[in-house]
Formats: structure tokens, sequence, C-alpha cells
């Protein structure tokens, strides 16, 4: 399988997923679990996050870390 220790996109989903969740837990009670709401800060935080070339930029750059973390690692589970 893939390692989630070299997943740049785990990050970024787990990025949005924290970003909505704060949104929606701004909500209303009863806002709070209508799919509409969902669908409207998913799409706040992904426009948002569409100029931030520096978070990008950073967890690219992070790849040589990343690889040098999992091979003294051996292959095993990294703080990544």
């Amino acid at each position: 399988g893939n390692s989630p220790d070299l997943n740049v996109a785990e990050c970024i989903r787990s990025i949005i997923k924290d970003e909505v969740e704060t949104q929606m837990l701004s909500e209303t009670e009863y806002n709070r679990d209508h799919e509409d709401t969902l669908k409207m800060y998913t799409e706040v935080v992904l426009t948002s996050m569409e100029e931030d070339t520096e978070l990008f930029e950073t967890l690219l750059c992070s790849y040589p870390s990343r690889l040098s973390a999992v091979k003294n690692a051996n292959g095993r589970h990294t703080d990544y």
C-alpha cells in the first residue's frame, strides 16, 4: 500500500477537513448538519487554499526530508 508518511495529499486532506470542521462548528446547531452548509464551507476552504502557494511549496519541498525519515525508520512509521 501507499505510505501516508509520503503522501502529501493526505496532509492537504487533513487541512481541508480541519478547516471545514472549524467552520461547521461555528454554525448554529440547526445548520451544522445540513449538506448545503457542508458544501458551502468546503467551497470556501478550497477557494481560500487556491492561492496558498506557500502551503503547497512547503509540502512539496518536504519530500526529501520525508524520504530520509522513512529510510531512517527502515520503512516504518515516521512523524510526518
